[in-house]
């Protein structure tokens, strides 16, 4: 069987869960998780092959080789093997195990990176390597989702104009930031249509992507230790840093209500919680877009002996503990 294209949408329109019972704020979170891939990455991972192809730069025989924490690579992989690429993701010792998995049982390979670059951190030395891999040899094609500005015009072209059709009065967007593809898509999408659109990034502590110091940083998906350069802050209005174990405690708040959501979502969701918090004397229509679901978090974030020995016994009150899924 040939699969001609790779399904980028599930009927995207209607996955909304609406929050304010589990966060005490209006706020509708749009689910990206529900396709093949498990996240948002699928609709980027589209666009930059499909205009790879276009330009002839991906051709039969092509290795296609990009540096990714785990979502990116489990989409790629997944059209990879439907087109009959090969695939190497290139990521470190933070890429969940069933990320990972995933990518293999696609086919492709994966290469760990376990020293951080002395400047660039971990991602630095991810992106040495895929770049000493492509001057090694030509058939390797990295799509580079750091730089390459398909990967914004994806959300451009899909995420914003569903949530635009879905809320005509909407007042603030949250959206998390990693390479900044989601955030520039849909920034640059309400700015065109002169939609008085809060844009509110959210980062996690530890990232320098707006300028912070770098930190350790434990949960993959948002954050950077090099900063994007898709990114223009001129479409941002507004920045909030979440600590990881607030992503924590949101996630596990989440599932306590029967949403399973990954560390990404979870990220958003605090950060968005938390601005609305200060701005609760406001009417607002307010949209949050989780990048992806939980099942590849079960052996860290929903696992309690990571949590333990990461962040302490304290991170979570028993109350606040979602089932050890993983016991």
């Amino acid at each position: 069987m040939t699969i001609i294209s790779v399904p980028t949408e599930f009927n995207e329109e209607d996955l909304y869960v609406d929050l304010r019972p589990i966060v005490q704020h209006s706020l509708f979170l749009k689910c990206e998780g529900f396709n093949f891939a498990g996240s948002i990455k699928l609709k980027a991972a589209t666009e930059m092959v499909e205009a790879a192809e276009w330009i002839g730069v991906l051709k039969p025989g092509s290795i296609l080789v990009e540096s990714s924490s785990g979502n990116l690579g489990a989409a790629l992989s997944l059209i990879a093997a439907s087109k009959g690429y090969g695939f190497l993701c290139v990521t470190d010792s933070r890429c969940n195990l069933s990320a990972r998995r995933f990518m293999e049982a696609m086919g492709s390979r994966v290469h760990i990176i376990s020293e951080p670059a002395a400047d660039g951190g971990l991602l630095g030395a991810r992106i040495a390597h895929v770049q000493a891999l492509c001057a090694s040899d030509d058939r390797y094609v990295w799509l580079n989702q750091y730089t390459n500005t398909d990967n914004w015009k994806a959300h451009y072209r899909t995420t914003a104009p569903a949530i635009a059709r879905r809320f005509p009065q909407l007042d603030v967007l949250f959206v998390g930031a990693g390479t900044t593809g989601t955030l520039m898509g849909c920034a640059r999408y309400f700015r065109t249509l002169h939609r008085q659109v809060r844009i509110v990034a959210v980062d996690s502590a530890g990232s320098v992507t707006f300028g912070g110091r770098p930190g350790r940083r434990m949960i993959p998906g948002l954050g950077t230790s090099v900063r994007p350069a898709l990114l223009d802050e001129s479409y941002v209005h507004e920045v909030v840093h979440v600590e990881e174990p607030d992503t924590i405690r949101a996630c596990h708040r989440l599932a306590r209500r029967g949403f399973l959501f990954g560390g990404s979502t979870g990220t958003v969701v605090s950060g968005a919680t938390q601005w609305l918090s200060r701005h609760e004397d406001q009417d607002l229509t307010a949209v949050a877009i989780a990048p992806d679901l939980g099942e590849r978090y079960l052996d860290t974030i929903y696992q309690t002996n990571w949590l333990h020995d990461l962040y302490g016994e304290d991170v979570l009150n028993p109350d606040e503990l979602a089932t050890d899924l993983t016991a």
